[in-house]
């Protein structure tokens, strides 16, 4: 812009300096004309800047109140309906029905909300959209919601899950090798802020659901800012967090492998068949790790632990190999018994007799997976097997698992 400014200049002298005698009588012109040059030259300054900022809200939203209720704001002059749908309740989403004001902004406040994490989402017209005033937003599978946050007093649940001024530790995407599986696969590593590549640190698998990738933990899961938060505070030993891919025929998250940009929908090539199981292929996790982090490489500093389809690889993983991990957090677990199995039950008796220092099991009252988790508690009650157990409110929802990683964090590694 400046070259093409001097040049307008260089042309407006020469024309001024060509017409001084006549300047009067084409003065106005003149005038007129360089206005409009300016113009446009501003026009065009601007106009990659306008691409970005044509779609600018003309409201703020959301707006969370010192009272702790949101109001919700959104412009729209020729909408008929419009509703936000968030977790704003307990257990189930809740729909509020947003009012059309003179100006053409639709808007609705909320009851008082508890300290958390809500996701929310726009219904304009029958057509659900994310909230253009709006720009945090997770993805869930395939379904994108914008997240906002409510904190009332340092050490809530919102101001947990909130960045604070703390030492920030590292999140980073790491390829890695698997030979079991026969790929290149990609998950989530955590460091923490007093990782120096000299001292050595115990490590948290953390596993996630179906439908999820390496990136639901660090995204949905707010797994750094947790960690960041329990370590700062003191209530947590300094660890390495490792959120892998539990999917064995997906290297990594859509969009970041060779399959190219498919729409995920939690069964992406279930059908193609894997080398072998998430079980089966998981020390090829542990022994990446060990190999290129600095890690504390024996049982007391290993922990693993999963939600859903991740607790039930957890459960499986337990079992599998009961002297590589000392603590299990099984979080809304799809974990399945195998009945009159004879080998299972001999993994079984091996796993409790190694004495793991923790076998925790936590789930929401309204859980569907409520009574695999009840049956699985009763075969360890009929074998005596000593274990923890946590029941809280609310289903199978990410607000319980941030619960649960939160509580699962502070029992570990605590000699």
């Amino acid at each position: 812009m400046k070259k093409t400014m001097h040049i307008d200049g260089s042309l407006c002298q020469a024309k001024v300096a060509a017409n001084m005698e006549t300047w009067p009588i084409h003065r106005n012109r003149f005038c007129k004309r360089l206005f409009l040059l300016v113009c446009c030259g501003m026009m065009a300054a601007s106009s990659f800047g306008q691409q970005a900022l044509g779609q600018r809200p003309r409201v703020k939203s959301p707006v969370v109140n010192a009272d702790g209720t949101v109001t919700f704001n959104f412009f729209d002059p020729t909408a008929q309906q419009v509703s936000v749908t968030g977790d704003f309740q307990e257990i189930h989403w809740q729909t509020l029905h947003m009012t059309k004001q003179d100006n053409g902004v639709w808007t609705v406040t909320t009851p008082v909300l508890n300290p958390e994490l809500y996701s929310y989402s726009l219904s304009v017209d029958g057509q659900r959209f994310i909230d253009p005033a709006n720009s945090y937003v997770n993805r869930d599978i395939s379904t994108l919601s914008n997240i906002f946050i409510v904190s009332k007093e340092e050490n809530d649940k919102g101001h947990l899950y909130q960045v604070n001024d703390v030492p920030h530790g590292t999140l980073s995407r790491v390829w890695y090798d698997s030979p079991t599986l026969g790929q290149q696969r990609r998950m989530t590593v955590y460091l923490p802020a007093a990782y120096d590549g000299k001292k050595k640190f115990p490590v948290m698998y953390l596993l996630h659901g179906h439908g999820g990738d390496e990136t639901a933990w660090g995204d949905l899961g707010r797994t750094s800012q947790i960690m960041d938060n329990l370590i700062a505070q003191g209530k947590c030993v300094p660890m390495i967090v490792v959120m892998p891919n539990g999917n064995p025929t997906c290297n990594a998250a859509p969009g970041w492998w060779h399959e190219g940009m498919y729409t995920p929908d939690g069964n992406a090539f279930n059908r193609r068949g894997a080398k072998a199981s998430m079980e089966e292929s998981f020390m090829d996790i542990v022994n990446f790790v060990d190999k290129n982090y600095k890690t504390i490489r024996k049982r007391s500093a290993r922990a693993v632990t999963g939600l859903s389809m991740g607790g039930g690889h957890t459960f499986g993983i337990s079992y599998r190999y009961p002297e590589v991990f000392d603590y299990y957090g099984l979080q809304s677990a799809a974990a399945r018994l195998k009945k009159n199995d004879a080998q299972f039950d001999a993994q079984m008796a091996r796993l409790f007799a190694s004495e793991p220092r923790l076998f925790w099991i936590a789930i929401g009252k309204e859980d569907f997976l409520m009574q695999m988790n009840n049956d699985l508690r009763n075969y360890l009650d009929a074998h005596q097997y000593t274990y923890e157990y946590y029941e809280n409110d609310g289903g199978h929802i990410w607000r319980n698992w941030r619960i649960y990683l939160t509580m699962f964090a502070q029992k570990i590694f605590k000699e």
